[in-house]
């Protein structure tokens, strides 16, 4: 009888640890878009993170009830994020994954990749703007079109300057040295 309520207590026990995993999952799930990652691969990271084992694809679409071909697509996001990693265990043929122990480094490679690309696509078009305005400045006769090309001009400058200052910020990410300014937390 002692035996049949414990079992009940662990099965209780068991049910809230699974919902409290399911409050994390849930709230990673709906800011991951932050990361360029849907909601389903949300839902994915946090089952391979609360994993006690590495986890192989069947392993992954049998806890999420989602097919082979959908949890491939989603770990090669992860992948790609490097929010997991591709583990080896001996006698295993299937790739195995887990998620990727430094969330610095995680958040560090999307970061500059995004603000990389973003930064790049609009220094050219300050560029490719400031080169149109320049050549109307010097084809307009209006006074008018002028006052407004020296306006442009400098609202691009300033955009200009905000984009160099960024640009030293994401060097910050790709060289290690925001952690000199903003040093890694450990864990409690």
């Amino acid at each position: 009888m002692e035996n049949k309520g414990k079992e009940t207590k662990e099965l209780e026990d068991l049910n809230e640890l699974k919902k409290a995993r399911e409050h994390f999952v849930s709230e990673v799930a709906k800011n991951i878009y932050l990361y360029d990652i849907s909601h389903s691969v949300g839902r994915l990271y946090g089952t391979v993170f609360f994993a006690e084992e590495p986890m192989t694809l069947d392993d992954m679409s049998e806890a999420l009830g989602m097919s082979k071909t959908s949890m491939s697509t989603g770990i090669r996001a992860l992948l790609e994020a490097d929010m997991v990693e591709r583990v080896w265990e001996k006698g295993i043929r299937k790739d195995l994954y887990k998620t990727e122990d430094d969330w610095y480094k995680s958040f560090s490679n999307v970061f500059i990749n995004r603000w990389r690309n973003a930064t790049v696509e609009n220094t050219t078009a300050i560029e490719e703007t400031k080169g149109m305005l320049e050549e109307l400045q010097e084809q307009t006769t209006s006074d008018n079109v002028k006052k407004l090309i020296k306006s442009d001009l400098k609202k691009l400058s300033q955009a200009e300057a905000y984009y160099t200052w960024l640009d030293e910020v994401i060097s910050l990410f790709e060289t290690g040295k925001i952690f000199d300014i903003v040093p890694k937390q450990e864990p409690k």
